[in-house]
């Protein structure tokens, strides 16, 4: 039986898939007419007599029974799940005819259409990624069992002219990322094929001229008037005999847009050998991984990217079947983390599941370090939860760590207990030690991003008890070593800081300071640490400073409980395990102090007495709400109050 989303091919023969990418078997080739009919019409309605006429030249008796004995046999393969008697949801009954109400996803030469439209507006390197893998999909000519029907032939004429269109608008891209040599081999076939098509000639002899092969590029434009003249009649148009001319004068404006990033050269040359030398699904894997957790630190796109293909690269390792792959592969990506709330709680979900199920299936044999590294994945992975597992798989990372004598598996694993370090309030000498060890650990064995992450976490516990002086020492270092070592994300945090420390010296030019460290958020890929926290810092800043502080209609992202919680207090949940627990707290136990509601007061009160010498906030290294100490004094204050009321 096949279960879940049915997926419709026409790129080729016309087929289905069911959610696994498993044929449904749509039995003959009647069958499969009916289906590519339904599909042509985009959703619309087919009336049963157009199906037989355009299903027979010359239609038998019976014909109309006949269709419909097809289009109920498709329904049961395309719908198996639907329950007897149940209406019909995919293959659909509208009048007298049928329709096929698929999703645009669901087709093949549906998403290609979006894809190539969607690369006609895009940057060039997103561009070439859309196009190859759009390109990619196509199994041969469009509806290719069904070559001398008359009805496919407008969609795949209309189809065909949007692929040549997709070759050349690839072969645009890899001009303007400088890969002209490897346009040239694409774009050779591609006008050899389809001689008719001046616009490829012209790519064909700009890539020439651009791989230094100017002869090369003026035969091919004199090839391309030749058979132009002599099959056709005609002289080549105004764009083509403008490039021969440019090319002749050697134009400046035929060269590469601009020098291409030496990193990208090298990324290029690394892929082409891949493709030379036949490099297996495995190793790519892999390697990948490695290339993404570089990517991570070079800045707010390279995050980005590397965030959404580190996901694509589990699930490729787990379609392979192999557990020591998987985990390998999860493990690898040990990129520092210092903010304990995730940038895509789904992604983080789905990338602890795999690690779990990796976990679960390695074999006992297996080398703890590979272990240890998916344990460590799950404790970082797991931020802002008091869930003991997550907690447990730190400790047990730790332990492994510290026992194989691999300094770079330590870090990592130190990097998941300081990120399971927030179960409680309070607790920033512990988390400074961790910074310690991580700075010692780094110098010793050379790991930069080991050390800058050392540097930040002992910067954070610093600013919890307000020892500023140690603080700038550590904003001093962290932002020295991202200037020699190309980590341009170190300054989100380091600008944060100083705003912080503008803000609790009284400095006039704090709010200016907390909106320029917010606007540098908006463009550092972080929304776990974005979303929020500007609105966030001014208010603590009015609240320490006696200004009016009403919460307004601001958007206080994940806050939004605490910042303005409900008329019944009891339901709110507590903070998150993160570095503004203490001061959620202390905005919840003014809310309950204003309330006069004492078991609130109780609460948030035990809540903040391990933090009790602690600053509210101020553990994050970007703002607080006050000394933990003032607001526990207010609480008891007002409990006392309580208690003396008649």
């Amino acid at each position: 039986m096949h279960g879940g989303r049915i997926t419709f091919g026409v790129l080729g023969p016309v087929t289905a898939e069911d959610a696994q990418r498993r044929p449904v078997a749509l039995r003959g080739p009647m069958h499969r007419a009916v289906l590519g009919r339904l599909l042509v019409a985009r959703g619309r309605t087919v009336p049963v007599n157009d199906l037989v006429d355009d299903l027979w030249v010359a239609p038998p008796e019976g014909a109309v029974a006949a269709v419909r004995t097809f289009v109920a046999a498709l329904r049961k393969a395309v719908e198996p799940d639907r329950p007897p008697r149940a209406p019909a949801t995919l293959l659909v009954t509208q009048g007298l005819g049928y329709a096929l109400r698929c999703a645009p996803d669901q087709v093949d030469a549906w998403r290609f259409e979006q894809a190539v439209a969607e690369a006609a507006t895009a940057d060039p390197v997103t561009a070439l990624a859309l196009l190859d893998e759009a390109l990619s999909w196509w199994r041969g000519p469009a509806y290719a069992d069904f070559p001398d029907a008359a009805w496919p032939r407008a969609d795949r004429s209309r189809l065909s002219e949007l692929r040549l269109q997709a070759v050349e608008r690839r072969a645009q891209a890899q001009l303007d990322l400088g890969q002209a040599d490897r346009a040239v081999a694409d774009l050779d076939g591609h006008v050899t094929a389809h001689p008719w098509r001046e616009h490829g000639w012209g790519l064909l002899a700009l890539a020439l001229y651009r791989s230094g092969r100017q002869g090369d590029a003026l035969a091919v434009l004199r090839r391309a008037r030749e058979l132009l003249a002599g099959h056709l009649g005609v002289e080549p148009g105004p764009a083509l005999r403008t490039l021969e001319t440019d090319i002749l004068r050697q134009e400046p404006s035929l060269d590469a847009p601009g020098r291409p990033d030496p990193a990208a050269e090298v990324l290029t040359r690394v892929t082409s050998a891949y493709e030379r030398v036949g490099g297996g699904a495995r190793m790519r894997l892999e390697s990948a991984v490695g290339m993404l957790r570089n990517l991570a630190v070079t800045g707010a796109g390279g995050l980005e990217v590397a965030r959404e293909q580190r996901a694509a690269a589990v699930a490729a390792a787990e379609q392979l079947g192999d557990p020591e792959l998987t985990a390998r592969v999860i493990g690898a990506y040990d990129v520092p983390a210092i903010w304990p709330r995730v940038d895509d709680a789904q992604q983080a979900a789905g990338i602890v599941a795999a690690a779990e199920r990796a976990l679960a299936m390695l074999p006992p044999t297996r080398p703890d370090p590979v272990r240890a590294r998916l344990l460590a994945t799950i404790a970082i992975e797991s931020r802002g939860t008091r869930d003991p597992r997550p907690a447990q798989c730190a400790r047990q990372a730790e332990t492994i760590a510290r026992a194989s004598n691999d300094p770079v598996l330590l870090a990592f694993a130190l990097n998941g207990v300081f990120m399971q370090s927030f179960a409680g309030t309070g607790g920033s000498a512990a988390r400074d030690r961790i910074g310690a060890e991580l700075v010692c650990l780094a110098g010793r064995h050379d790991l930069a991003s080991v050390e800058v992450l050392g540097h930040l976490i002992r910067l954070q516990s610093s600013c919890a008890v307000a020892a500023f002086d140690r603080a700038d020492q550590h904003a001093h270092a962290a932002d020295d070593l991202a200037a020699r070592h190309e980590r341009p994300l170190v300054a989100v945090f380091t600008r944060w800081y100083r705003a912080l420390r503008a803000d609790l010296a009284g400095d006039d030019r704090a709010e200016l300071l907390y909106r320029e460290a917010g606007a540098r958020l908006d463009d550092a890929g972080m929304p776990g640490m974005r979303d929020g926290l500007l609105p966030l810092a001014l208010l603590g800043m009015r609240l320490r400073r006696g200004l009016p502080a009403e919460a307004g209609d601001e958007d206080w992202g994940p806050y939004e409980p605490w910042v303005r919680p409900p008329v019944r207090l009891a339901d709110v949940p507590d903070p998150p395990a993160d570095l503004l627990a203490e001061a959620m707290w202390c905005l919840l136990g003014r809310a309950a102090i204003a309330a006069g509601d004492r078991e609130t007061m109780r609460r948030v009160r035990r809540a903040l007495l391990p933090a009790a010498a602690e600053w509210a906030g101020a553990a994050s290294g970007a703002l607080t709400v006050g000394r933990v100490a003032d607001h526990l004094a207010a609480l008891d204050a007002a409990l006392r109050t309580a208690r003396a009321r008649p």
